[in-house]
């Protein structure tokens, strides 16, 4: 009998299983971490696609800016000077892209990025006096977060404004 007892003692002093399993269930040591491990990571997304779409939008109004302000200056008819050559000028089309460059110093556009187009002949090209011009910049821009890049086609949007204007009655030469 003095062997029962013993057991006895020794299974009342024992927490059982499920009172254990009880205790560690309504212990919330760490479960701080574990919702921050879970929150951080969307947050940050969030973030980073919102700082991401500013640049875009940035990106955007400048090239609009910049194609509107180019548009002006190719109406004008006025050519640029080539300082590596003095004395002389820059194409029509290269004064167009510079002043486009100029007015966006913050973008970087290829030359193949323009198109000009004359409305009034419908060929292309910067036209004469008193013709109807297009100027369209086409510049891919590319989202800088990379979960964000798979939901465009090669992680890029391409962005395309364009200006279109008549031109003065400037002389030819």
């Amino acid at each position: 009998m003095n062997a029962t007892s013993n057991q006895v003692q020794w299974s009342e002093t024992r927490p059982s299983r499920l009172e254990s399993l009880r205790g560690r269930l309504k212990d919330c040591r760490g479960a701080n971490m574990v919702e921050a491990a879970m929150v951080v990571p969307l947050l940050l997304l969030l973030t980073f696609a919102v700082v991401d779409f500013s640049i875009l939008m940035h990106a955007y109004l400048a090239l609009e800016n910049g194609v509107s302000q180019a548009t002006r200056y190719a109406v004008t008819g006025q050519l640029m000077n080539n300082p590596g050559n003095p004395g002389q000028k820059f194409s029509r089309e290269q004064s167009i892209k510079i002043a486009m460059r100029q007015a966006t110093p913050s973008l970087q556009i290829s030359d193949s990025a323009f198109q000009f187009y004359n409305v009034t002949k419908g060929t292309s090209g910067t036209g004469g006096p008193n013709d109807v011009i297009r100027v369209t910049v086409n510049y891919p821009w590319r989202a800088f977060t990379p979960l964000l890049r798979p939901f465009f086609t090669n992680g890029e949007i391409q962005l395309r404004v364009s200006s279109t204007m008549k031109n003065e009655p400037f002389p030819t030469s």
